[in-house]
């Protein structure tokens, strides 16, 4: 039996009674939802006796639920043996997919990697035949993996753009108005598939296991080829009415005639973004100024990236200089979403993020000198401590949210 079947009370169990069903069930749900614990704190939390609760545990230890951690010491008597979910009784898959690239992490139930595959080679085509492709190297993933495919839980993968998480459709890649691209993807990989948006995916892995302490407002800005925000609001991953919330980078700004890959005129990501960097980087170099980058023109969705090295690593004047007049742009207009919004904890992530201070010290800098004192006095702004990994992490923890939460709050 799955962790979720054993979960699941509406399923048909074979067990002698509904009450001894629901006893197995609590004490699950109590180890999943918080952590460990002793038989004795168990029967107080459950109402249920002592030797019942040892039964019941003695049970779920062989089936593979639980596991004994050891005896803990206390201030006398017999010590106790401390009780844990077993790790390997559930895993969750998560995947981010890029222009070149994607990612594909499993994670068991104690949110630790048992295997992960970061910048898998892939292009991302609108195709029936990139869709396979991409369904194919999920697959081989799975099993070159020491897991059991009947094992894994569910998979959340990671789209960029316009994607309607509820309902399962992708309107940048692979849209069918017949079918969710959820059920496509789910029958190529036999799991249940979430679709999720990648900025609010790596929002929710900074929430869960990065930079975010105990703030419960949150927004995480993607800085990388284009530009995006995630948002936590009381603790929850906010989605808007439809599921479209975040498209900070395409918010109509600038009036400058420059055409946005979205369609429209003088969206933010038009001077601030990565694309738009690779574009002020040649229009400096045809004004005579002088790099020690050189761009791949066979790669240009990753131009930005070279750049971004070359301020890094290269130190490169005009690799520093057009980053941080950018930077200084995006702290400018995240001011108004300071302003407006008044998080507790401003994330920057996303390519621009692995540049640290050359990034962070202009955006910090405008964002004191445009947004409103009292707004900006207790609010903190941290760099992204996933980094790369950050869409795979989140990934993994929104499936498991979607797959667990309402077993476990049921």
């Amino acid at each position: 039996m799955s962790l979720k079947d054993l979960l699941d009370s509406s399923k048909d169990k074979s067990l002698s009674g509904q009450k001894w069903h629901m006893l197995r069930q609590a004490i699950v749900k109590r180890l999943l939802s918080a952590g460990n614990a002793t038989i004795a704190e168990l029967s107080s939390e459950l109402q249920s006796s002592v030797p019942t609760v040892t039964k019941a545990v003695n049970e779920l230890l062989p089936e593979g639920y639980v596991v004994d951690l050891g005896k803990i010491t206390n201030s006398g008597g017999r010590r106790p043996s401390l009780y844990s979910i077993n790790p390997t009784c559930a895993y969750f898959l998560g995947v981010e997919v890029s222009i070149a690239s994607m990612s594909i992490g499993l994670q068991n139930i104690k949110n630790e990697f048992v295997s992960i595959e970061l910048g898998t080679s892939f292009i991302l085509e609108n195709t029936q035949e990139s869709l396979l492709e991409f369904c194919n190297l999920i697959n081989s993933f799975i099993e070159d993996s020491s897991v059991e495919k009947k094992m894994i839980v569910g998979a959340c993968i990671n789209f960029s753009g316009r994607i309607n998480s509820m309902e399962g459709f992708s309107y940048n890649y692979f849209f069918s108005e017949n079918r969710p691209l959820t059920e496509i993807i789910s029958d190529q990989l036999d799991l249940p598939v979430h679709l999720e948006n990648d900025t609010r995916a790596m929002t929710f892995g900074e929430y869960c296991e990065g930079v975010v302490d105990d703030e419960q407002n949150i927004i995480f800005v993607n800085y990388s080829w284009g530009v995006a925000i995630g948002m936590i609001t009381d603790g929850k991953l906010y989605y808007g009415k439809s599921g479209y919330s975040g498209e900070f980078g395409h918010s109509t700004i600038f009036d400058n005639g420059i055409m946005c890959q979205c369609g429209k005129l003088g969206c933010l990501e038009t001077e601030i973004s990565g694309w738009s960097l690779v574009n002020q980087f040649k229009a400096a170099l045809k004004e005579g100024k002088q790099s020690k980058v050189v761009l791949d023109e066979n790669s240009p969705a990753l131009q930005h990236h070279s750049i971004i090295a070359g301020a890094f690593n290269l130190e490169d004047t005009l690799c520093v200089d057009l980053v941080t007049k950018q930077s200084e742009k995006m702290g400018r207009y995240l001011s108004i979403l300071l302003n407006i919004f008044n998080p507790d904890l401003l994330v920057i992530g996303g390519d621009f993020a692995q540049l640290g201070d050359y990034t962070l010290l202009p955006i910090q800098s405008a964002l004191k000198k445009y947004s409103l004192g009292l707004v900006n006095r207790d609010m903190k702004l941290k760099k992204s401590t996933l980094g790369r990994r950050a869409g795979v992490i989140g990934a993994c923890c929104v499936i498991k949210e979607k797959m667990l939460s309402p077993l476990i709050n049921n």
